[in-house]
Order: C-alpha cells, then sequence, then structure tokens
C-alpha cells in the first residue's frame, strides 16, 4: 500500500554565526529549498538561516510552528499534520543537529507514533565533535546536559560523574549556561581529582574554535576565556 505522508526532515544548523557551506553539505539546501513548512525553535534565527540558505525563497509563502520548552504535548500534532497530508516538513533546530539536547526530540518521537518517515540530514553536532577531538572514551560516553546551578549540588554532581567515569570508563559530557562557563570550568578542577582529565571545547566550527584536553591540575595555569561562548565540558578518570 502507497504511503502517501509527506517527510520530516531534521535539518541542522551551524553552531554559530559562519556561513552555512562551510560546515552543511548540499543536500541541506536542497531540502531547505523544496519545503515550506518548518518546525522550528526561534522564527525570527530560523527565516535568517533559511534565508542565508536559500536567498530566494519567499519567506511569506513560509508556515512557521515554534517549538520549545514552552510548548505543551497537545500543540504538537498540529506542527505534522502538514505530513499526513501529503507535504514534507522541516524540524530546524536552534543550532546543531535537531532532537539532540535540543526540543524538537518529542516532534520526532509523535511522527515515529504516525509513521511518518524521520530524515536526518548531515550537520555539525557539538556534542559529538567535541567527543571525537577530546582524545578521550568515544567508545563509552553520556551527555549529561546542564548541572545543578546550586554550587554545592553541582560540586555533589561533579564529584558523582568523575566516580562514574572512574568506575565504568566513560567519558562524561555536560554543558553550562554561557555567561556561567568559567565558574563551571573553575569548579570542575576545584572539585575533581589533580589528574582527572578535562576537556572544553568551545565555538565548535567557528574561526575562534578552541579544544583542549589536559589534566585538571594544569587548566590553572591556562589562561582562556569562556565568557558567553558555546561550550562543551568532558571530564575523564582514568
Amino acid at each position: 500500500m502507497m504511503n502517501n505522508k509527506g517527510k520530516l526532515y531534521l535539518i541542522p544548523t551551524t553552531l554559530g554565526d559562519n556561513a552555512p557551506h562551510e560546515v552543511l553539505p548540499m543536500s541541506v539546501k536542497k531540502v531547505i529549498e523544496d519545503v515550506s513548512v518548518f518546525i522550528v525553535e526561534n522564527e525570527k534565527s530560523a527565516r535568517r538561516f533559511i534565508k542565508k540558505i536559500s536567498p530566494n525563497k519567499s519567506q511569506p509563502s513560509l508556515e512557521i510552528f515554534i517549538v520549545n520548552k514552552f510548548t505543551q504535548p497537545i500543540e504538537l500534532p498540529e506542527f505534522i499534520d502538514p505530513c499526513l497530508k501529503g507535504k514534507d516538513v522541516g524540524l530546524l533546530s536552534e543550532a546543531g543537529c535537531p532532537g539532540v539536547a535540543d526540543p524538537g526530540a518529542d516532534v520526532v518521537k509523535l511522527a515515529h507514533d504516525k509513521d511518518i518517515q524521520v530524515v536526518p540530514l548531515v550537520g555539525p553536532s557539538s556534542i559529538l565533535m567535541a567527543i571525537m577531538s577530546s582524545g578521550l572514551n568515544g567508545q563509552s560516553f553520556t551527555f549529561n546536559g546542564y548541572l545543578p546551578i546550586d554550587k554545592n549540588d553541582r560540586k555533589k554532581e561533579i564529584k558523582r560523574l568523575e566516580r562514574v567515569s572512574f568506575d565504568q570508563n566513560q567519558s562524561q559530557i555536560f554543558i553550562e549556561t554561557p555567561y556561567r562557563n568559567n565558574k563551571m570550568l573553575e569548579d570542575i578542577c576545584n572539585t575533581v581529582t589533580p589528574n582527572t582529565s578535562v576537556c572544553v571545547a568551545c565555538d565548535i566550527t567557528l574561526p575562534s574554535e578552541f579544544i583542549k584536553t589536559l589534566p585538571a591540575k594544569f587548566w590553572s595555569k591556562k589562561k582562556v576565556d569562556l565568557h558567553k561562548r558555546p561550550t562543551i565540558f568532558i571530564i575523564h578518570k582514568s
């Protein structure tokens, strides 16, 4: 039986304000040119990205749905309804790959529930690129998202992740709100044992990219300003 449903394309975006053609393949450009319905996290930045990729695409003709932390589950079926009517839909992340540390994952799950074909496109993932370039264990790793904001709770969690890393030989990946990055690096190095490896991967794919893995005891001598720069942190205790 023929499936006349549209597809849900997972469209990656750049990780910063660099030219899309530097990090995205032509397949992304083709899909954006062909699709007119998009599910995005932020309409303004999504339109700007689409304009960069396809300058001649009619912006007024775009149908845009917003999915973010405020979106209610009851709203999601409307977002993929065009697929059920035979239209392809594009899911755009705010930065990097949709569905990975991204609210779009709920849309993807619903597409599977509705027997809609999900098509992931190639693009940069800061999490994957950080572990690739860290020199730490890429066979076994966990992305932990954000750690607790409270200082004591955060230090307890860092110690717990360090124990897990040692017990399971597993790299532990996490992120922080960019304006608290410098404090996070300081807390990591003051909490883990001196020889625990700490990777800092900052501004990945951008001209200002900085990626370095050092034992915790050496980071105090490394002068790097991470303030308001997207950063991935990885720890591994051997």
